[in-house]
């Protein structure tokens, strides 16, 4: 599509991946209005978050709010969410700070510099899913492990936080080390760090209840710096967050060596996973909710954007953050424009205000930080899986011990692998259901599920719940030859209802070709119905008609049953 002269149309192949120019084509004065006021609310809210996950991922202040900052200034032209907000998140942020560590080897310079890179790595991974259209590989990590994992990342993170709200050094490695440096170092508490930081949470939890999706995290950082100031708490052995550089950061790629991105790699996946997990669950629930469409692979496109932005920018690894997008979304943000007025009221501040925050006491900063995990642990959709499915609940159950115990990047790592593996196995021991016939009608369904449907005498019928290929067939096979074995007396008759096979490769034709031989041998007629084009196909090309006759797809299971009952036994 071309453009004429003074012409406002865009090429379409361009509009499609800059989703920007749409909304920006369509802007109106009142969309305008609530945008900015959402950017506002919304930029109250990152700013406190942002400064906190940078202490998570053991970085300096600023690095949290830079990674926010030319993020959400790239991510919004290319989302195609309306209300997905891109920020630093809490999960990402302590991967980034227990993983990073032994690699710096205390340097902290370095430390941000493999920071940033991890950044860019992230965003040449998500820009690479784009290019492959690889959207559906956020479909691979289920819910339910999901579940388990934030839930130990809550518990990680709870352990890294506490030791600062009561006014002592934090310790650095997994839950069960930082647990017991906790309770061993209790009798170093800081009464006025203790009571400032239980005076900040007591506040938060009285916002959640009573001001949900309010800028109140604002309110107690702000009460912080002031009473801080007021009260002297520095004086008062409270430590304060410190000096928060002045203006931008040189543009550039961190100085790091090609060892250095090989040490990278396992962490840069890990945080692309938990990245693109999160944001495509962000992505979905407000597309049902608002009635629209999500596109993965449009949010990979917005992602690496964003990332190879806050890695160039000295930032860290990003995605979109759940109760940021709460935030936006119940602030009225219209468009992902909202995204570009946040960003660029962190920028204002970034450059012109960052020394107020020199007196924020890490107590506060550390109750923060502690009722953000709160919105982690599901405690509802663990009681949902212990009472309707108890081998769901102990893959939660497992993904929480991998990460307790091995750490976040392994937990990641062992999510994913428990992920792949539930689906190996479902895939690989589809439900073969046995058919009988609905009382007073011509249709057959699972005689399992309901048992008041009629057997019909001297025939088997079965149905394979799920493609027929080479890693499931012989399940298939042998789950038929044990039901005719059972059975009494002997059906002189199976049918095959292929309606729920979408696909049939050479191995599971085979193994159809092996079972006819199979029940030949015993007397019994194979006969195959309801086969997809495609199935039907592959039965052809493998000389099914030969003996069977043609198959179509117009014989049904009742047409099958009322022809092959008479039939004698060849």
């Amino acid at each position: 599509m071309s453009s004429t002269p003074g012409s406002t149309s865009m090429p379409a192949q361009t509009t499609a991946w800059v989703p920007a120019l749409q909304w920006l084509r369509a802007y109106k004065p009142a969309i305008l209005r609530a945008d900015i006021i959402a950017g506002i609310t919304l930029a109250a809210y990152v700013l406190p978050a942002a400064i906190g996950d940078a202490s998570l991922a053991r970085l300096s202040p600023e690095a949290g709010l830079y990674a926010c900052m030319f993020g959400g200034l790239v991510f919004w032209a290319f989302c195609g969410s309306r209300h997905t907000a891109v920020s630093v998140t809490s999960a990402i942020s302590l991967l980034i700070g227990i993983s990073l560590g032994p690699i710096a080897g205390g340097d902290a310079s370095r430390f941000g510099a493999l920071a940033a890179c991890a950044a860019l790595m992230v965003g040449a991974m998500y820009f690479l899913a784009w290019l492959l259209k690889a959207g559906s590989l956020v479909a691979f990590v289920s819910e339910t492990v999901l579940i388990g994992f934030k839930i130990g990342v809550a518990f990680t993170l709870a352990s890294t936080q506490l030791p600062k709200l009561f006014g002592f050094s934090a310790a650095h490695g997994n839950f069960w080390h930082c647990a017991e440096h906790f309770f061993a170092n209790l009798h170093e508490t800081n009464r006025t760090a203790l009571a400032t930081g239980l005076s900040a949470l007591a506040v938060l939890i009285l916002g959640k209840l009573f001001l949900p999706n309010k800028p109140v995290a604002l309110f107690v950082v702000v009460g912080g710096i002031i009473a801080s100031s007021v009260l002297g708490l520095g004086a008062r052995g409270v430590k304060v967050l410190g000096e928060v550089p002045h203006g931008l950061p040189p543009i550039n790629v961190p100085a790091v060596s090609l060892s250095d991105l090989n040490e990278l790699l396992p962490l840069a996946l890990a945080c692309f996973l938990l990245g693109a997990v999160e944001s495509a669950a962000i992505g979905r629930m407000f597309a049902a909710k608002h009635g629209s469409r999500f596109n993965a692979n449009q949010e990979f496109l917005a992602l690496a954007g964003a990332n190879l932005a806050a890695g160039l920018g000295r930032g860290f690894p990003i995605s979109g953050g759940m109760s940021q997008s709460l935030v936006n979304e119940s602030a009225g943000a219209r468009t992902p424009i909202s995204g570009l007025f946040s960003a660029t009221l962190i920028l204002i501040i970034a450059v012109f205000f960052s020394g107020l925050l020199h007196d924020l006491p890490q107590p506060v900063l550390a109750a923060v930080i502690l009722m953000a995990v709160t919105s982690l642990v599901n405690v509802s959709a663990l009681r949902h899986l212990w009472r309707t499915d108890r081998t769901e609940f102990a893959i939660a159950a497992i993904a929480l011990a991998g990460v307790l115990t091995s750490g976040l990047l392994r937990g990641v790592l062992i999510g994913v692998i428990i992920s792949i593996v539930l689906l190996i196995r479902r895939a690989a021991r589809p439900h073969v259901a046995f058919l009988g016939q609905i009382p007073g009608t011509r249709r057959y369904s699972d005689l399992e599920r309901h048992p008041d449907n009629q057997p019909v005498p001297g025939v088997l019928i079965f149905r394979s719940e799920g493609s027929i290929v080479y890693f499931n067939a012989d399940h298939v096979r042998e789950t038929v030859l044990q039901r005719v074995a059972e059975s009494s007396p002997r059906p002189t008759v199976v049918i095959c209802d292929l309606s729920a096979a979408p696909i049939l490769d050479s191995a599971g034709a085979h193994m159809l070709r092996t079972l006819d031989n199979d029940l030949w041998a015993q007397g019994i007629v194979l006969h195959i119905v309801e086969a997809r084009s495609a199935v039907r196909d592959r039965l052809r090309t493998e000389g099914f008609e030969n003996r069977e006759g043609r198959i179509d797809r117009f014989t049904s299971v009742a047409d099958a049953v009322e022809s092959r009952q008479a039939a004698p036994v060849k």
